[in-house]
């Protein structure tokens, strides 16, 4: 069975609860959805999220390029993600191609498992574990962030992450102290900075959220300060948390090496797709680092519950229902755990009409 052509399509989904963050507010999801077609009518589909409506014609034009690469190549992922990765090492592979290419990557393990007749994490050789997942609070104040984790408490969450980075460590504390009041103390906090703080001033706010009990703290500073990152794991009480926004396996090897974060957390389309992802979790797992996943639910658990860095203690899958309209079958949680899909492939079923209703 061969590759035979790329249908590409662009939506833009809205949100129901726009979320923000320190780095700017997320209304809408601007997503690239590809579907990989075989010559004897298989199918394989993701989806690739851009993050702001400009960059959707263009990552959709990057994909579009790699379609004459592949096109009558076997169907075989890892082999591909090596011939894509080996053309492009002197370019690099980050930003938009590598968004790209983790997108046809994730399409085609999509149809490699439906080919299967598996659900992806069976086909990786997975079983269903304890995947516990959290819901996401904005960057709205006390009061909202109160009235989200309330929301995500009620949906079953075994965990709340709320987003900080105000003006002063005063508010950061007010608003988590106003989460926590809704969480409890049976359910973990984890706080996030989106990379926005300097490191002087990461050390002081850090120092200041010593005693509220954090399941992790998130990207204090710009994620490629390694040494800014590892200097901080040294003086804080709470487990620093990244990875999200790094682009290789190579990239979380050198970060560990250094001792950068107590915590992973793999974003797949940025890490190089399920092949990538696969790779990032050969380390972390080597390292002995909990693993746990940024966005793309349903992949992600699929691959979570192929992993062997999953599974233990400090390992979470981030919940967000923003591409639901869109996908037939959305992730499914039970008292606050991912449930594995039965489903052959990687848990992405377009629906028809949403898209054409979405369409950008």
């Amino acid at each position: 069975m061969k590759i035979k052509s790329f249908h590409i399509q662009c939506v833009a989904v809205p949100l129901t609860t726009p979320i923000k963050t320190a780095s700017g507010t997320v209304g809408v999801s601007p997503l690239v959805l590809l579907t990989v077609k075989t010559d004897d009518g298989l199918e394989g589909s993701s989806i690739v999220f851009t993050y702001t409506p400009s960059m959707l014609r263009p990552v959709a034009d990057i994909i579009g390029k790699l379609e004459s690469m592949v096109a009558g190549a076997p169907l075989d992922p890892s082999s591909i993600a090596q011939q894509l990765q080996s053309r492009f090492k002197l370019l690099g592979t980050h930003g938009m191609l590598g968004m790209a290419i983790a997108g046809v990557d994730m399409a085609l393990w999509d149809a490699y498992a439906r080919f299967h007749d598996e659900p992806l994490h069976r086909l990786l050789r997975g079983k269903p574990k304890k995947i516990p997942a959290y819901g996401c609070v904005g960057l709205d104040g006390a009061a909202s962030g109160a009235q989200q984790a309330a929301a995500a408490v009620a949906m079953g969450m075994r965990g709340v992450k709320v987003k900080v980075g105000y003006p002063g460590v005063e508010e950061d504390l007010a608003v988590i102290r106003a989460v926590r009041e809704v969480v409890g103390t049976e359910r973990a906090l984890m706080v996030d900075y989106n990379q926005c703080l300097e490191p002087a001033e990461a050390g002081r706010r850090l120092e200041a959220l010593s005693g509220e009990r954090l399941e992790w703290i998130e990207e204090p500073v710009f994620a490629h300060d390694f040494r800014a990152l590892a200097s901080l794991a040294c003086r804080t009480a709470h487990p620093l948390q990244a990875g999200e926004n790094w682009w290789s396996a190579h990239e979380f090897a050198a970060a560990g090496a250094l001792g950068a974060t107590r915590r992973f957390m793999a974003d797949v389309m940025k890490c190089g797709g399920v092949t990538g992802w696969l790779e990032v979790d050969a380390i972390a797992s080597a390292m002995g680092l909990p693993l746990s996943s940024h966005l793309w639910p349903e992949v992600s658990a699929q691959l979570m519950f192929a992993s062997g860095a999953c599974g233990t203690e400090g390992s979470w899958l981030e919940y967000v229902d923003w591409w639901n309209p869109i996908n037939e079958t959305p992730l499914q949680l039970q008292d606050g755990f991912a449930v594995a899909s039965e489903l052959p492939g990687a848990g992405i079923v377009l629906n028809k009409r949403a898209v054409q209703m979405y369409q950008a």
